[in-house]
């Protein structure tokens, strides 16, 4: 039997939200949700795959109402560069980069969007100031001024 001369990802292939049944074909560790077809391409890069074409627009047979895009690839190169000896190792290998791509992009965003101290009312800025109104008053409620 002779060699495929493509080997197809798709980006449901990685995607943490579906079960196996459902079309993920790799481990939940080396998945995530939402994963997009650029995302998929980057991690393919990084595990050293040069040579592949992209179809944003292809939708998998079994999904055929979500356009998810695919990545077709030599599988000869593929299996070269990353040393594995079949596809679903080759996609383990690209999940288990995607995954840390998104843990480390989390981890940063965690850094950054730190919210104010409780007790911090400068910083607070979603406490309602009522210095526009007389002194004592307060907003009533249903609608009554």
């Amino acid at each position: 039997m002779a060699a495929k001369e493509e080997m197809t990802l798709w980006t449901g292939y990685f995607d943490s939200r579906l079960s196996r049944s459902d079309g993920r074909r790799v481990p939940k560790k080396a998945s995530i949700p939402k994963p997009t077809l650029e995302s998929v391409v980057w991690a393919a890069r990084n595990t050293g795959i040069r040579k592949m074409r992209q179809e944003p627009e292809a939708s998998h047979p079994s999904r055929p109402y979500a356009k998810e895009g695919r990545l077709v690839m030599p599988p000869r190169h593929v299996l070269e560069v990353t040393g594995e000896s079949s596809k679903e190792g080759v996609m383990k290998a690209i999940g288990i980069v995607l995954r840390k791509r998104s843990q480390d992009a989390k981890e940063q965003g965690k850094e950054t969007t730190r919210s104010p101290a409780k007790g911090d009312r400068r910083r607070r800025a979603q406490r309602k100031s009522f210095k526009h109104r007389k002194s004592g008053q307060r907003k009533k409620k249903f609608g009554r001024k």
